[in-house]
């Protein structure tokens, strides 16, 4: 449905408003045709507040438009948003008796309209406010079934007074027991039953039932289709889902209970009630909790109570529903599918409250058991990375194991699933830890478990599916864990775990310059957290597994600087250097092919700035831009570039430029070209760079 188009609406009213100022007999046109028009429009789509206040205009002020338009346009009166006060009030004024006020059948419509609008009244006590003034025309019998059902919907104790008493029963008396009379007195007994005694009550009553429930359900089809065209209403998470009932209604999810409230104290505030962020500040102590309290896993607006206004009790209930769910689906009186029904309910739940409660946990160790890995994957998966940082061996055995089981099948693309799931999971312990002020006992041990066991994952990955794609994926979890160890605080009471070698090693010679740059700013930030356990003010020592780390890690270091920056690509001489874990005996024979190919090649200079497969096309860019930028240049280098060709290109008229201006001016262009991650491990670890930086 498009959203609504005001202008028609506008003109027909502007046609109706005309003709009301003029009798029937002295109009050119027919007006029924444009009234008819115009109600139709409102059945479709509702009126925009300030169609809202002409129409009401309209239909309180005498005029020359006849009752049956009148009636139309007051049947069709579907408001989008809240009432407001000024409208319920022109409303109340034209009640009554008087040559300006409606006709009566007119007023009963209109009473009847207060009635089924109440709950979308934008102040309630509005009406209260005008209790005396409403009360005073019970003696007009032609909208008095109407007026007792409003009295009925807005009366509260302090209404309730011996005078008014004595008026309903002698107006019962009057009228031999009046049905809705006699339902305003038992509302006005359920307040003070000691007063009002005898057979007055027993009589047949009113039952103030809804007026019209079709008139209803067309009101919130329209609203509902409305706030799917608005930012704000009911979706900005301060009022009750409605939409959300509507659509479970009939549904496999139409066992879950939506928000109601039933026996409702005089002094406290439903929740149905609410409808903005600063109602519920208001209010939030005199709230009263719904009936149904496992509502909160479909209403936003029930969560934020509970988080706010949190209640022992009350997630006690909620976790009983969901075992009974559970029991009754092991017991066999339900069909095990109804658990996956409630995965979409659940994980919005979840997302909401960026909780998952233990009694989720349950749910979901009974849910793998079945699940087929594939349905409602994306779900699962985000909502099951919500789970608490706890013992991973527990975790491991009732959850990550049958989700593994379930969700791999062989392929790379359940794999990277999988990996994604945990670097979710290590990022929402992340938060935890940082936002936690005490230490958790089980952080050390769990986050170690977790990436260890995720190493192994993404060696797998790096053999399944051997593209830049994966690789970066598998960076999103390292640089995820080097963001853990980039914290002091954290790194009082968590380890230290790097990555597995061999994957340090393939992702440095990958084809992707992007991989190679996030991978050698993690290793940067990963520096920076050994310095900080290392070197004083250190607040611990090394444990046995990080000093198990500690020279794998400088090898990674010393490699990459060799390659990158030294031109000594595979040494094993200098200390820590682990030549790339390459043979020792390859080594010779790749250098002869090398050499083989060109003379002038070195095997140890191939993974330089200059000939580097990756970094080769800035490096040579950065050259181009200086002799773009200079005049006098007679002789641009043919590339790739090297300490001697920068010499000799000075004597033929081309760059002056050293070998160490060259390296840190590629440097420097990297960083330019969004790759910073190069600079970022030279500075950080050549110790001449430490100094110029």
């Amino acid at each position: 449905m498009a959203p609504p188009d005001s202008s028609e609406l506008s003109g027909l009213l502007d046609d109706i408003e005309a003709a009301a100022k003029l009798p029937a007999k002295r109009r050119k046109t027919p007006i029924k045709p444009t009234v008819e028009r115009a109600t139709t429009l409102l059945y479709e789509r509702g009126a925009l507040p300030d169609e809202l206040s002409r129409l009401v205009d309209l239909v309180t002020i005498r005029s020359q438009l006849d009752q049956a338009s009148l009636g139309s346009i007051i049947r069709n009166l579907y408001p989008l948003a809240k009432v407001p006060d000024d409208v319920v009030l022109r409303v109340v004024g034209a009640l009554g008796h008087g040559h300006l006020k409606p006709s009566l059948a007119i007023q009963g419509l209109l009473l009847r309209w207060l009635v089924m609008v109440y709950h979308l009244l934008e102040n309630t006590s509005i009406l209260s406010q005008t209790y005396g003034v409403l009360f005073n025309l019970l003696d007009t019998a032609a909208i008095r079934p109407q007026l007792c059902h409003l009295l009925a919907l807005i009366t509260r104790r302090k209404h309730v007074r011996p005078f008014r008493i004595q008026e309903i029963l002698g107006l019962s008396r009057q009228t031999g027991s009046d049905p809705a009379l006699t339902g305003l007195l038992r509302v006005f007994k359920n307040y003070y039953p000691e007063i009002i005694v005898g057979q007055v009550t027993r009589g047949r009553a009113a039952a103030f039932k809804h007026p019209d429930l079709q008139w209803r359900e067309r009101l919130e089809e329209i609203r509902n289709q409305h706030v799917e065209h608005q930012d704000d209403g009911i979706r900005n998470g301060f009022a009750v889902n409605h939409v959300l009932a509507r659509q479970m209604r009939g549904s496999k999810l139409g066992g879950l209970p939506v928000v109601h409230t039933l026996h409702a104290q005089e002094n406290s505030v439903t929740l149905e009630e609410i409808d903005s962020a600063e109602t519920l500040a208001k209010n939030l102590e005199k709230i009263e909790l719904p009936t149904q309290l496992v509502a909160i896993l479909a209403d936003p607006l029930l969560q934020k109570l509970l988080l706010l206004r949190p209640d022992a009790e009350a997630f006690e209930r909620i976790e009983n529903w969901l075992r009974a769910c559970i029991d009754d689906v092991a017991g066999g009186d339900a069909e095990p599918s109804s658990l996956l029904d409630l995965v979409e309910i659940l994980h919005e739940f979840v997302l909401s409250t960026k909780i998952l409660p233990r009694i989720l946990l349950f749910f979901f160790e009974a849910l793998l058991r079945i699940w087929d890995g594939r349905e409602k994957r994306d779900a699962i998966v985000e909502t099951l990375s919500f789970v608490p940082l706890l013992d991973y061996g527990h975790l491991r055995t009732q959850l990550f194991q049958p989700l593994e089981n379930s969700l791999l099948d062989n392929t790379p693309e359940s794999q990277l699933v999988l990996l994604k799931f945990y670097t979710l999971l290590l990022r929402r312990w992340i938060i935890l830890v940082r936002a936690s002020p005490k230490a958790n006992p089980a952080a050390r041990d769990s986050i170690h478990d977790l990436i260890s066991h995720v190493n192994n994952l993404a060696l797998t990955l790096t053999q399944t599916s051997p593209k830049a794609s994966t690789y970066l994926s598998i960076l999103d979890f390292y640089q995820s864990c080097a963001s853990l160890f980039s914290h002091r605080q954290i790194l009082e009471h968590v380890e230290i775990t790097i990555p597995p070698a061999l994957l340090v090693y393939i992702l440095q010679f990958s084809n992707s310059q992007a991989v190679l740059s996030r991978l050698c700013s993690t290793l940067a930030v990963y520096k920076r957290a050994w310095e900080a356990v290392m070197l004083p003010p250190a607040k611990r020592q090394l444990t046995r597994r990080e000093r198990e780390q500690i020279n794998t890690f400088n090898g990674f270091l010393m490699d990459l600087c060799n390659c990158l920056w030294r031109e000594r690509a595979f040494s094993t001489t200098d200390l820590n250097a682990q030549g790339c874990r390459i043979p020792p005996p390859l080594v010779p024979s790749l250098s002869g092919y090398v050499r083989a190919i060109d003379a002038d090649l070195h095997l140890t200079a191939l993974f330089g700035l200059s000939h580097s497969p990756v970094v080769c096309l800035q490096s040579i860019s950065y050259v181009r831009e200086l002799e773009d930028n200079d005049d006098e240049v007679a002789t641009r280098h043919a590339g790739p570039v090297t300490q001697m060709s920068l010499a000799q290109l000075t004597t033929r008229g081309g760059l002056r430029l050293t070998w160490q201006e060259y390296r840190l001016g590629v440097l420097q262009h990297l960083e330019k070209q969004g790759f910073p991650g190069v600079p970022e491990l030279m500075y950080n670890t050549m110790k001449n760079l430490m100094k110029g930086k």
